[in-house]
């Protein structure tokens, strides 16, 4: 599959589960909801690498980094992102959570020295910039108390935490292990963390069968964890994660256009202003420096 397929899917689902996660909240405790959406990925994972005859043994060393990696972006950032729901509103959160760009960057260089992209920090904060904009209403209402600073910085702690399970795929990926298999350790490591959780908790392990929490519940578990983690995780590896990370600048205006639909949203002119100014961050992180030339992994099939 082509970076560019990579990159639409990508935006695409994770895009959507904006809206399909609010189907999630209300009768299941968040950290069970998880576990079942990471425990239906896990298992069509592990059925896909047994199907297809992929090698599933692998050393403790390798196994420590899938469990790293199942920690930090299948299990406790999510966590902290339902937790911030609570506290503030999906688009804010959404506005936090696209410093991934900025903080993938900075993790890249500190963590595996990779080069600072000039354009990519220019493009980031025209991304961060109109998504201001879109939710410009949000912002000036937004109240500095207790609650609303809990809820700001739980989703700064799930970007970091995000952004950080996105350097330990990389270093997953460095090592030699397969993306898919990756995650399939990864997201049941993952799941394991948060059923000790809610153990831990004393959140009981119902269910909701209403058709909004089973379908939603579906879809998360088999696109927006199977498909769009398997397409994100290998993009990042292809291209690096501060380019991979302008993905998640994007998320919030599918979230957005979905809203029209199904939440009643009302564009303005300045929420269009600030898409239109997203768009332009996109083609400036994504921009090569020189177009002749292309690296080995941005001519990968």
């Amino acid at each position: 599959m082509t970076n560019f397929l990579l990159y639409a899917a990508t935006v695409l689902i994770w895009g959507s589960t904006w809206l399909a996660i609010k189907y999630q909240l209300g009768i299941v405790a968040p950290e069970v909801s998880i576990a079942y959406r990471f425990a239906i990925a896990t298992v069509i994972l592990f059925a896909y690498c047994v199907a297809t005859r992929r090698r599933l043994r692998f050393g403790l060393r390798d196994h420590m980094g899938m469990a790293m990696q199942g920690v930090l972006l299948f299990s406790l950032n999510y966590f902290v992102f339902y937790l911030a729901t609570f506290h503030l509103t999906t688009g804010l959160i959404a506005v936090v959570f696209s410093t991934m760009v900025i903080m993938n960057t900075l993790f890249g260089a500190l963590l595996y020295r990779s080069p600072v992209r000039p354009r990519v920090v220019v493009g980031g904060l025209m991304g961060l910039a109109g998504l201001a904009l879109v939710f410009l209403p949000e912002l000036r209402v937004f109240d500095l108390g207790r609650q609303g600073s809990v809820g700001l910085l739980l989703s700064f702690l799930g970007s970091v935490l995000a952004s950080l399970g996105n350097m330990a795929s990389v270093g997953n990926q460095r090592r030699g292990l397969p993306v898919v298999q990756a995650n399939a350790w990864g997201m049941g490591y993952g799941t394991m963390i948060m059923v000790a959780l809610a153990l831990f908790r004393g959140q009981p392990f119902n269910f909701d069968p209403s058709f909004s929490f089973t379908a939603s519940l579906l879809y998360l578990g088999l696109f927006g964890s199977v498909f769009a983690f398997g397409c994100y995780l290998t993009l990042l590896g292809r291209i690096g994660a501060d380019r991979a990370a302008y993905a998640t600048v994007l998320f919030p205006i599918i979230a957005l256009g979905l809203s029209t639909w199904f939440e009643d949203f009302q564009w303005t002119a300045t929420a269009g202003l600030g898409i239109a100014l997203v768009v332009a961050g996109n083609v400036v992180a994504l921009a090569r420096a020189n177009p002749s030339r292309r690296t080995q992994a941005e001519e990968a099939p």
